[in-house]
């Protein structure tokens, strides 16, 4: 196409801007999905999520062992009450967010430093290996024989899988379910103190493994100080009839505080032998996706190759560090806004690297990529009035004298030729009509890690081919 073709994205927001004057003239207010190649032109109230449910129909057969995946606040999940009082704020979940991001960091840059010995079996780390965060992704698995309904957040940073279990020697949080009884399955056992499997806990939880008689003591500390102490064994884990698998290690909790929020624990997707994935991998290879759904709608989570694939898919990588072996790293390259390529060194991503995680909220960026990215977005997004910054987020807006906005596309870049062209809901979280914020925020320093999160994670099919070494993106994953 000749240049006398193209349209600069100057003068498209321009024509754009015109058309939108036009149309609430006329009282035309109905949304498009996306303007052309570099913009989306959305209403304002579509920023938030619906009060009902609605959930998604997926297309295609799944031939792997298929999960339903729920925002655990949004009007899909049971446990979500609608009470407001229940309801986190958004600085509490960006507070949350932000202690998980560092408690990643430290993993990473330290790998080292946690206490060893027993209390009543086992001490927790002085510094916290993993944390929740905001946790917003579950699944319900069945557990035991016959088998138990629960519902356990899912956490690609994590490796360790547990369940609160009966009786609670100290505390149990409520939760939805009633807690899991080991007493009542004919699949139960624990796992003995001298074997490999109790030595290999730490490698999953951070924390050496102690000894209750001749059993395995586990213990996992987190970012908040949330917790789960009890013993290590082994059950029957059921996906669905036709996904049943034997001999599953897992925590069995007795001792369990912190902002679970009714659910019965954490399935663990990470990288180590004892994670959630790598088990399932004996029937179905390193191989799963999800797509994570807006708060008011449904994914999944697949273990396996099945309909879940996309031709639209498209690849980069899978990297693996020497500092944690827990995470999935992958390579960031460059970033466009409405179409114009930021002018970022590549060095800038290297120096630290990119990893993608299922549990932290806002993506992280290098300091020198964020600033470029809040300088070319705000001066696309001039025409709105910015509002007061959110906790962490400083690029805010306010909407409330609008029915009708322009945004500009964000696109991530990948090795290996994958791209993420992002939505609106990608792009933005909501404090209120009068506060819309990127959902992005820069490192403190280069050498923290950056993290791609789940607010840019969704609606898209996310793959991880780890047998393969790659990671594919495909958009309209949930449907």
């Amino acid at each position: 196409m000749s240049n006398s073709n193209k349209i600069s994205p100057i003068l498209f927001t321009f024509l754009l801007s015109v058309i939108l004057c036009l149309n609430e003239a006329h009282g035309h207010q109905s949304t498009v999905e996306s303007a052309g190649e570099f913009y989306h032109v959305v209403e304002a109230r579509s920023l938030f999520p619906e009060q009902s449910c609605k959930p998604s129909a997926p297309t295609g057969e799944k031939h792997g062992a298929t999960l339903e995946v729920v925002h655990r606040h949004g009007p899909c999940s049971k446990h979500n009450s609608g009470k407001a009082s229940n309801m986190p704020s958004l600085t509490e979940i960006l507070e949350r967010d932000q202690a998980r991001v560092n408690s990643i960091r430290s993993r990473i840059s330290l790998n080292s430093g946690w206490s060893q010995g027993v209390e009543e079996a086992v001490t927790l780390p002085t510094k916290s290996g993993s944390t929740i965060g905001s946790a917003n992704y579950v699944v319900t698995i069945g557990l035991g024989t016959p088998k138990k309904d629960l519902t356990l957040i899912f956490d690609t940073g994590s490796d360790f899988t547990w369940t609160q279990c009966q009786p609670c020697a100290k505390y149990c949080y409520k939760q939805q379910e009633p807690i899991f009884d080991p007493r009542q399955s004919s699949t139960y056992a624990n796992i003995s103190c001298n074997t490999a499997l109790c030595s290999g806990v730490a490698s999953a939880t951070s924390a050496s493994p102690g000894c209750s008689g001749s059993t395995c003591i586990y213990g996992i500390q987190y970012g908040d100080s949330s917790f789960s102490i009890g013993f290590f064994a082994k059950e029957t884990l059921t996906l669905s009839s036709k996904d049943v698998f034997n001999n599953f290690l897992f925590g069995c909790g007795e001792n369990n505080q912190g902002l679970f929020r009714g659910v019965a624990g954490l399935i663990g997707l990470g990288r180590n032998r004892l994670s959630g994935a790598t088990q399932i991998a004996t029937k179905y290879g390193q191989y799963f996706s999800y797509c994570l759904p807006t708060a008011s709608s449904t994914g999944y989570l697949t273990f396996g190759k099945g309909g879940t694939i996309s031709t639209a898919a498209s690849y980069t990588p899978l990297l693996t560090s020497s500092k944690d072996a827990t995470f999935y790293y992958l390579t960031l390259q460059a970033i466009s806004v409405g179409g114009t390529r930021l002018s970022i060194s590549p060095t800038v991503f290297s120096t630290a690297g990119t990893i993608i995680d299922s549990g932290t909220v806002i993506t992280r960026l290098p300091p020198d990529a964020y600033s470029a990215l809040k300088s070319t977005f705000r001066q696309q997004m001039s025409k709105y009035p910015l509002a007061s910054p959110v906790s962490l987020l400083d690029t805010c807006y306010d909407f409330s004298k609008y029915s009708t906005i322009v945004v500009p596309k964000i696109s991530l870049y990948f090795g290996g030729g994958a791209e993420m062209d992002l939505g609106v809901a990608g792009t933005f979280v909501a404090q209120s009509i009068s506060q819309v914020c990127l959902a992005f925020a820069g490192n403190s320093a280069a050498s923290d890690v950056g993290i791609l999160g789940n607010i840019q994670q969704k609606t898209f099919n996310v793959i991880y081919d780890v047998g393969g070494g790659k990671i594919g993106f495909a958009p309209g994953g949930c449907s």
